[in-house]
């Protein structure tokens, strides 16, 4: 989130670029959900832009920005980072994909039978959606999201869920005192580490390794 639709915009273009540069660097097929990343947190940022344009209230807009921050997130984090992590890492990572799982189906459900709204609040944009179990549903995709990347075996990893959790705190803070949303330069900073993540040391190959993908000239 953005403090206008301005900012959106352009932290969302300049965040799916990002997320091209990662998608198509990428060496293993099992990478391929951390990398693109950035293309979703992009589009996250544009569609939100077009919230801002629409005045809020109860849009496609509204609603398709709800649909990728809510269910799809948690799902995408925390099924993406155990395909991508090493063999003997994985086990430690199944508790983040199953409490997922079921906080996605949740917030789907939810969404596919309450309304969701946007409001504008000065320079940010409040959204409602009917949650129930709100304290447990937030646990299970702060889990399912952040959990999964502290919990995950690589340094760049747990660094990129620690700068998310930083900006978590941050951004819930100045939303609260409706000072201004700076959601969206958390997502950049984001996006950089996942880069730097494909574009890490290649590992020695092992007899198990996956398949990598064809290198691009």
């Amino acid at each position: 989130m953005c403090w206008s639709a301005t900012a959106d915009l352009a932290a969302g273009t300049v965040i799916a670029a990002v997320g091209v540069v990662c998608v198509a660097r990428v060496r293993r097929a099992r990478d391929l959900p951390i990398a693109a990343l950035p293309l979703l947190l992009g589009a996250h940022q544009l569609v939100e832009a077009a919230v801002w344009s629409s005045g809020g209230g109860c849009s496609a807009a509204t609603t398709a920005w709800a649909v990728i921050a809510l269910p799809l997130l948690p799902l995408w984090v925390s099924v993406g980072v155990p395909l991508a992590a090493a063999p003997g890492v994985r086990r430690r990572l199944w508790a983040p994909v199953a409490v997922g799982l079921a906080t996605a189906a949740v917030l789907a459900y939810c969404l596919a039978t309450r309304p969701v709204t946007a409001e504008i609040r000065g320079r940010t944009m409040g959204y409602g959606v009917n949650v129930p179990w709100t304290p447990l549903v937030l646990t299970g995709y702060l889990f399912a999201t952040l959990g999964s990347l502290l919990l995950a075996g690589d340094r760049r990893l747990r660094t990129l869920g620690a700068v998310l959790a930083a900006g978590a705190l941050a951004c819930s803070a100045l939303w609260r005192l409706e000072f201004a949303s700076t959601w969206c330069a958390f997502a950049t900073v984001a996006s950089v580490l996942v880069l730097g993540w494909v574009r890490r040391p290649e590992a020695a190959p092992r007899p198990h390794d996956d398949r990598k993908l064809p290198r691009r000239m």
